[in-house]
């Protein structure tokens, strides 16, 4: 009798994919890791305490101008225009680094997204992707992420709006207590905006009335087209209550 022929072996498992298996969850590539993130978390926070001293600088400026145009009748109100100059100043230095830490905080948020997420999910497959290169790019050649307008906006919205508005009212109260006539109607007004004969009513309305547009401009315009790292309401907000 002839034997019958054997069943064939069978098929070996195909390889898994190296770039989606443990070698991204090694012991020394998570360390790494980890060290990378906090060193990047120091970078960030370092950045984060730079924003506050030139808003303390506005506000501190502010006030001493505030302190010197009230307490004196005689100083003229043109005071407010230097006001103005120093808090655009302060605006411009805090938006300049403020875009230096939001380069950094976008390369943190690139790993927590990407290279946390992850490991807290057990999910290998979630590290696929491109943002290992991109986090290698924004290594060797650091970029903004945000325009220098963007930036100022931002700002803007946080904090120096309030500053400018402040500044216009107290600008209007000082025209109303310290002109030398009487403020009965509009022209008379217009007529209280001249600091003597140097410089005329239109320009100080110029300089009153751009500042005015140009900052609520700015502000609703960035709070329209741009978005915060934080949504309102997040995910599965009622799991978080404890």
């Amino acid at each position: 009798m002839s034997e019958e022929p054997s069943a064939p072996p069978p098929p070996a498992p195909p390889p898994e994919s190296k770039s989606a298996t443990a070698p991204h969850f090694d012991s020394s590539y998570v360390t790494a890791m980890a060290h990378f993130y906090r060193g990047e978390i120091s970078r960030i926070m370092a950045w984060r305490a730079r924003l506050d001293p030139t808003t303390n600088w506005a506000i501190t400026a502010t006030s001493s101008i505030f302190t010197v145009a009230f307490s004196f009748e005689r100083v003229p109100h043109i005071i407010f225009f230097f006001n103005l100059a120093i808090v655009w100043i302060m605006l411009w230095i805090e938006a300049r680094r403020y875009r230096f830490y939001d380069a950094f905080r976008a390369r943190v948020r690139m790993l927590e997204a990407h290279f946390l997420v992850p490991i807290v999910a057990q999910n290998t497959t979630l590290l696929q992707g491109e943002w290992q290169k991109l986090v290698c790019e924004d290594l060797l050649l650091p970029s903004f992420k945000i325009s220098a307008f963007e930036a100022v906006g931002r700002r803007l919205k946080r904090n120096y709006v309030f500053i400018f508005m402040i500044i216009l009212v107290a600008w209007v109260t000082k025209i109303f207590l310290h002109a030398s006539q009487p403020i009965t109607s509009f022209a008379s007004f217009y007529q209280a905006l001249a600091i003597g004969t140097s410089i005329p009513s239109w320009l100080v309305a110029i300089v009153f009335v751009g500042t005015f547009i140009s900052v609520i401009g700015i502000t609703v315009y960035i709070a329209r087209n741009t978005t915060g790292e934080i949504s309102e309401f997040g995910a599965h907000r009622s799991l978080w209550r404890i």
